[in-house]
């Protein structure tokens, strides 16, 4: 049985994939920092993680020991509508670290766990485009995920010859609690279209940055 193990998996997007994975017959690793009666409701084994903590990654890789991973999902996330009037650092330094340095650190922690054939999705933003910022705004949310996509590139660079591959994707504008019921996307649709393209991936094409709902790339 293939093992996924989905981070932020106590609510919205890392719920539904939790839920789609384990309905399909994988081994489910569900990190979150809190769990949640919908997740416990699931039966899939609940890990603490906490993205914001720096030994939390490496004690989560002592737990789960040799254990393979076949489907890594770096999907915990935070979102703070900041702006210039006043400038938050503290906000912006909290996205930084759960959004970018987070992600990271869960793969550089599990990379033993990892092999030829497994894949790492980063689940990313348009919003970390800057040929596509229109509006402006939300510095710590944009610049965030604009680290981890430079992240995601050199994962997938330096994971190539272990024969691990690496996808960002873009979920679309998700209903979920981080956006306080807004979108256009429900969490479980969004969950499916990314298991989609995971299924759908080239391992040629490690690195790239896809729209999770059509496919089609992304611009940085």
């Amino acid at each position: 049985m293939a093992t996924a193990l989905v981070t932020g998996a106590n609510r919205g997007i890392g719920l539904e994939l939790v839920r789609l994975l384990a309905g399909a017959g994988w081994d489910v690793i569900a990190a979150c920092r809190h769990r949640s009666i919908d997740l416990d409701a699931l039966g899939v084994r609940v890990e603490p993680l906490d993205l914001a903590d720096d030994g939390s990654s490496a004690e989560l890789a002592a737990r789960l020991g040799g254990t393979r991973i076949d489907l890594l999902i770096n999907n915990a996330g935070i979102l703070r509508d900041d702006g210039l009037d006043p400038l938050d650092p503290d906000a912006i330094r909290r996205q930084f670290e759960v959004n970018a340095l987070g992600p990271l650190q869960v793969t550089a922690a599990l990379r033993g766990n990892l092999a030829r054939g497994s894949r790492v999705v980063l689940v990313t933003s348009r919003m970390g485009s800057m040929a596509d910022n229109g509006s402006g705004g939300f510095y710590g949310y944009r610049m965030s995920k604009a680290a981890l996509n430079a992240a995601g590139v050199s994962l997938a660079r330096d994971l190539e010859p272990e024969g691990v591959a690496v996808l960002l994707v873009h979920p679309g504008f998700v209903r979920t609690e981080m956006t306080g019921g807004r979108g256009d996307v429900e969490p479980r649709d969004a969950a499916a279209d990314i298991l989609r393209r995971v299924s759908d991936m080239d391992s040629a094409a490690s690195g790239i940055w896809v729209h999770a709902a059509t496919g089609e790339p992304i611009p940085w």
